[in-house]
């Protein structure tokens, strides 16, 4: 087996397992919180202080990955998580809300360290020609998380309650740092210490198709985070078990593993800004089924339309990202450009939660189509500014 293909995939195994212990927590946040006597907008603060949180540490995650420690990173930020899962543990078992703050805080640090590194590895190992099609695999893992996770999530909480759904994070983290080590001691070099001691010229992250892709990612995970978070809080207040969310979930995980690989072979073939055009319009279609069939099993139709839109979408807009950034400086590439991931879901969760207390979880369906739609104006700003390198 050819060596880079191994390590390519050990590294892609690290990247499921941290997401499932993301996934899996995604469909009991809000129900949780609300046990604890959350009012909705601090079900969307307790949701968002992953991503302050994830915002703040990916500038450190993103330095230490171009300084050559990409995978010391990668199994830092999976043992941070493992921490974390044993506080949420703690904070089920105390039923601290407090407790439970600190420990989204910890998670949300956690993914800032292990993104980036996550996120570039994938670049820097590509074969030629293949970057797309290589985010595309890597994609399919978070795919797949999405697929496991919520399901996981829903169904243990049901059945073994919060404390034993919060485990998963602890036993997937613990797993996806296992993954890195064996690619730490054999082909660490491919991240050689000659890094170290180049500059980095970070003004090329102002290129066109890099911030256009950032400012898309904005919006695009704004409108996102408003289903993720407020669709299982209506689930909740109108009775249905953790489980419907995270089938919900699981549909989405599914539709988007099937389109990961074709979003990204196509976007090698035909360019990136394409690709996500259609996955945009893709996931907007979703949204407004949605908005109009909120609950199952109809809403498992949006679901579909979502996943796919994501799947296309996603590794394309990576590629739009990242794909000519010189490796030097594409670990802060990464980190940057998933910091808008992050202000994105924060400003969702945030200004989604306040608007809840007015309009109700449901009235807060109306936002998604919209804020998609400014991602796929924003995607396709390089053709105007006469950049098409992306």
């Amino acid at each position: 087996m050819d060596e880079n293909f191994r390590n390519i995939w050990l590294l892609n195994f690290s990247t499921l397992f941290f997401f499932l212990g993301i996934s899996s927590v995604s469909p009991i946040v809000s129900p949780f919180a609300i046990t604890l006597g959350a009012t909705p907008f601090l079900v969307g603060l307790l949701a968002g202080i992953t991503s302050v949180l994830s915002l703040i540490s990916k500038p450190i995650g993103g330095l230490i990955g171009d300084r050559g420690y990409r995978l010391e990173a990668m199994i830092f930020g999976n043992l941070l998580s493992l921490v974390s899962g044993i506080l949420y543990v703690a904070s089920a078992l105390t039923g601290s809300i407090w407790l439970f703050a600190f420990t989204r805080a910890l998670h949300g640090f956690s993914m800032g360290i292990f993104f980036p590194s996550s996120l570039s590895t994938a670049v820097d190992l590509a074969p030629p020609g293949r970057v797309g099609e290589t985010l595309g695999w890597r994609g399919m893992m978070f795919s797949l998380g999405n697929i496991i996770g919520p399901a996981l999530g829903g169904y243990s909480s049901d059945y073994l309650g919060f404390s034993g759904a919060f485990a998963l994070v602890a036993f997937f983290s613990l797993v996806g740092a296992l993954f890195v080590v064996p690619v730490r001691r054999t082909f660490g070099k491919v991240f050689g210490s000659t890094e170290r001691d180049e500059k980095a010229d970070y003004s090329q992250l102002l290129r066109p198709y890099f911030v256009a892709a950032s400012v898309a990612l904005l919006f695009f995970s704004a409108s996102y985070a408003g289903v993720t978070t407020f669709l299982p809080a209506l689930y909740k207040e109108l009775s249905y078990p953790q489980r419907v969310f995270g089938t919900y979930m699981m549909v989405i995980g599914i539709s988007s593993f099937v389109t990961r690989v074709l979003g990204g072979k196509s976007a090698d073939r035909m360019g990136p800004i394409p690709v996500s055009e259609a996955g945009l319009v893709t996931i907007i279609t979703g949204y407004g089924l949605l908005l109009f069939y909120p609950t199952p099993p109809a809403s498992y139709v949006s679901a579909v339309l979502i996943g796919a839109g994501f799947g296309l979408a996603v590794p394309a807009m990576q590629l739009m990202a990242l794909g000519n950034l010189p490796q030097r400086i594409r670990t802060m590439g990464s980190s940057v450009y998933t910091m808008f991931f992050d202000i994105g879901t924060m400003s969702g969760q945030f200004s989604l939660g306040y608007a809840a207390e007015f309009l109700g979880y449901a009235g807060v369906l109306k936002f998604p189509p919209l804020l998609a739609g400014i991602a796929l104006l924003t995607v396709t700003l390089p053709y105007f500014l006469g950049d098409r390198d992306g």
